[in-house]
């Protein structure tokens, strides 16, 4: 068995047409497909994917996102919702894009229709470096988004040869 990593992200999102148009102009995402021709809903469906009942599924895109893992989006009908979880809640709390220029990247985030919570900082302990830097950032719809920049090699690097996946150039 060979592990290849990360394929995609799923999000569940209130609006399918303004997240798509949120991640093509924060991040320059481009849409791949729709995988539904009408809403997904039943007995399988809830018990395959831990739903509530009577849950439905009105849409699910795929998007590619630059270098790294896809971006699926789902949209929900027929359910209760709650807010998106925030870095101290159990669970999956937020993804990360990588960036060359994470000043630029920032602006178009927020340009976009994102929040950012800082402006760039620089890494602390094992990922620091020069340039080094990360933020968080809200999507429109609440979901936390970390934007990443390493362009010097890590701190913990000195210390083993393993080092963290990126995506290519």
């Amino acid at each position: 068995m060979a592990i290849r990593g990360v394929e995609h992200v799923g999000l569940t999102v209130p609006n399918m047409d303004k997240a798509t148009r949120f991640f093509e102009e924060a991040f320059d995402a481009v849409v791949l497909y729709d995988m539904l021709t009408e809403p997904l809903a039943g007995p399988a469906v809830e018990s395959g994917l831990g739903i509530p009942s009577g849950a439905q599924i009105e849409a699910i895109r795929m998007m590619r996102l630059g270098k790294g893992p896809n971006i699926e989006l789902f949209t929900y009908s027929n359910t209760e919702q709650r807010r998106p979880v925030t870095p101290n809640d159990f669970g999956i709390q937020h993804i990360c894009i990588y960036v060359d220029d994470i000043a630029a990247a920032a602006q178009q985030f927020e340009k976009a229709g994102g929040t950012l919570l800082s402006q760039p900082v620089d890494l602390p302990g094992a990922d620091a470096g020069p340039g080094n830097q990360y933020l968080y950032a809200r999507a429109p719809w609440g979901s936390t988004i970390e934007l990443l920049t390493c362009p010097s090699p890590q701190a913990y690097e000195a210390h083993t040869e393993l080092r963290r996946w990126r995506p290519a150039p």
